[in-house]
């Protein structure tokens, strides 16, 4: 007869069954056995199925039921790893690995919620999606379809790739930073493109050669917020950064402005990326900060927030409390007859997304054990370069041979190639599909070619009908 499973996996079991699986468990093993270690599955509490279990509750240690990072759409189902509808073991073998997988209806809710919290704060808003966090060309056109009328951009080159995708120019909000004479003579050619000039020599470049049309500046207020208060998330603080005109220096760019009749119709800031619920008291000073750039420009009609809106990365990470963030854009902004712009980027496509790879080797040197992926830091650069991890989560465990703690390892020569390290997961055998984890954003259009290992597939998932049933809440104001 078998003996007791390492792992018993009761997810999708009923609570009755639940309890029936565990007492045939615990009556296979010894007396003596290490205790069963049991995963429970939805509508399953630790204490109802003890108070059912009576005596041989003593023999059971119940697991997390759940990964931190479960929801309904990224859960697993029938012991496998499903996003949305799509059984993710299914699709590694189908499209092979490497593999970007983005869910399209997981983008659009996550634009729905942010436009929701702005309007429930009462802030006359418009959202531009930041591209350069997945210009995947699908997504862009499967946004453009949805009805959004913003994308923020930050190169030529990027303007080029959304015109192509649908966007007309009117709807691209442009920010970039040292700029050439080629660049500002791209932007030139663009009048009804929202040009932000985030240096006085960028204003005097572009008043030279395009005079009296309406631009936006970019400004610096002196406070940065990044996730984990981590200084290399920040583009303002106590450093000075190449990012924006800082308030000693508007008189010039107001003169400068002057000069060629310029008229300063937007101010733009970006102070970070990455924020979460702990750092919304930093935000709203920095916003404190930013207002106080507003009486120097008569002529406003739009404030831009940028993006940094954050995702969690780790289980000690909470969702970002969206309600509390709008609130604090409508202290600072609200009723003063502005539109607020926003940029998010990450926040909306972070979440949505997964990096499919294979299990390539699994082996112990000296005390640690390593597990190789078909993928390396080169297809999504943010845990190397930031510290923000995209997590390794098994596909298809068996949680019925028990756990082992891995240190996560990718395919390209260099000392930064690690995803994990000391990561309990379900033992792993090569061949695995292994998914990782909040690769929709800064992944996919970071990477690079280094050691010519840059080939991935891209998979967008659309599961609901795109048309005019669905008008995401305030998505096309503006």
């Amino acid at each position: 007869m078998e003996g007791q499973p390492a792992v018993l996996d009761c997810r999708g079991l009923s609570p009755a069954l639940t309890v029936m699986r565990i007492k045939q468990a615990v009556t296979v093993g010894p007396g003596d056995a290490d205790p069963l270690e049991v995963i429970l599955g939805d509508g399953c509490s630790h204490e109802h199925i003890s108070g059912a279990l009576a005596g041989a509750a003593e023999r059971v240690r119940y697991l997390t039921t759940a990964p931190w990072w479960r929801r309904d759409d990224l859960r697993y189902r029938a012991g496998r790893l499903h996003l949305g509808g799509t059984d993710l073991a299914e699709l590694a073998a189908q499209v092979d690995t490497p593999a970007y997988v983005l869910r399209a209806d997981r983008v659009r809710d996550n634009l729905d919620r942010v436009a929701a919290a702005l309007d429930a704060a009462g802030v006359d808003h418009r959202v531009h999606y930041a591209v350069k966090a997945n210009r995947t060309p699908a997504l862009l056109t499967y946004l453009r379809g949805i009805g959004l009328r913003g994308v923020d951009v930050c190169s030529p080159g990027e303007l080029t790739h959304v015109l192509a995708c649908g966007f007309p120019a009117d709807t691209v909000s442009f920010t970039g930073t040292a700029l050439s004479t080629r660049d500002i003579a791209v932007l030139a050619r663009f009048p009804r493109l929202r040009v932000n000039l985030d240096s006085v020599a960028s204003l005097e470049a572009l008043g030279r050669v395009n005079p009296g049309r309406d631009v936006g500046l970019r400004v610096n207020p002196g406070v940065g917020v990044g996730y984990q208060d981590d200084d290399r998330l920040r583009y303002s603080g106590a450093a000075t950064t190449k990012f924006g005109i800082y308030a000693e220096h508007v008189a010039e760019a107001v003169e400068v402005a002057a000069r060629w009749n310029l008229r300063v119709t937007r101010l733009h800031l970006h102070v970070g990326c990455g924020y979460l619920d702990a750092q919304l008291d930093q935000l709203d000073r920095a916003l404190a900060e930013a207002a106080e750039f507003l009486p120097q420009f008569p002529d406003l009609t739009e404030v831009n927030l940028g993006g940094g809106l954050g995702v969690p990365h780790t289980a000690e990470d909470r969702p970002l409390d969206l309600g509390r963030w709008a609130g604090v854009v409508a202290r600072h902004f609200g009723g003063r007859g502005l539109t607020v712009a926003v940029e998010p980027g990450d926040y909306l496509v972070k979440d949505a997304g997964v990096l499919l790879t294979t299990v390539t080797y699994v082996e112990r040197r000296r005390d640690v054990l390593f597990a190789g992926l078909d993928a390396g830091f080169n297809l999504a650069m943010e845990p190397a370069f930031y510290g923000l991890p995209c997590e390794p989560a098994a596909i298809a465990p068996r949680w019925d041979e028990g756990t082992d703690a891995y240190t996560v390892v990718g395919n390209i020569n260099e000392a930064l190639d690690v995803w994990a390290t000391g990561h309990r997961m379900p033992k792993l055998r090569v061949g695995d599909p292994v998914a990782l984890l909040n690769s929709g954003g800064y992944a996919a259009s970071m990477s690079s070619d280094h050691c010519l290992r840059g080939q991935a597939g891209a998979v967008l998932l659309i599961e609901e009908t795109v048309g005019a049933s669905h008008q995401p809440p305030a998505v096309t104001r503006g």
